[in-house]
């Protein structure tokens, strides 16, 4: 089970920090992912992240329109992934999704058809 968390309206340039708690299953083994849809769009990817056996090593991917301003990050101990989002933009403005994918199976970070478990979304407005 995934909880999304953090959602909220804020002005554009602002700052949002989304938390996505996971229960019931092995959360150190779990690929996490954030996807969004705005307002008559269609869902989009906007990061993941892994983890790499008993390394500290996470691999992290991101959408083109989110780099350098949005950071994934996990925490194993509170089964929680977090998405730190900076200099908001109006159009950043969608639910925003955390989803995860169980160890094994086939990934492809923007995929969203190819993760087994969804959060019931967060909405974040950015108003310019």
């Amino acid at each position: 089970q995934l909880q999304a968390s953090g959602g909220g309206l804020v002005q554009a340039g602002g700052s949002l920090r989304l938390s996505c708690a996971a229960s019931g299953r092995a959360f150190t083994a779990l690929r996490m992912g954030w996807f969004r849809q705005g307002p008559g769009k269609e869902r989009e990817f906007v990061a993941a992240i892994t983890w790499s056996g008993d390394s500290t090593y996470y691999a992290t991917y991101y959408a083109d329109s989110v780099k350098g301003r949005f950071t994934i990050s996990r925490d194993n101990a509170k089964n929680t992934v977090y998405l730190q989002m900076n200099s908001l933009k109006p159009e950043d403005t969608a639910v925003y999704y955390c989803a995860a994918t169980d160890p094994g199976t086939s990934w492809d970070p923007p995929k969203w058809s190819l993760y087994d478990y969804w959060g019931q979304g967060t909405q974040v407005t950015v108003s310019s």
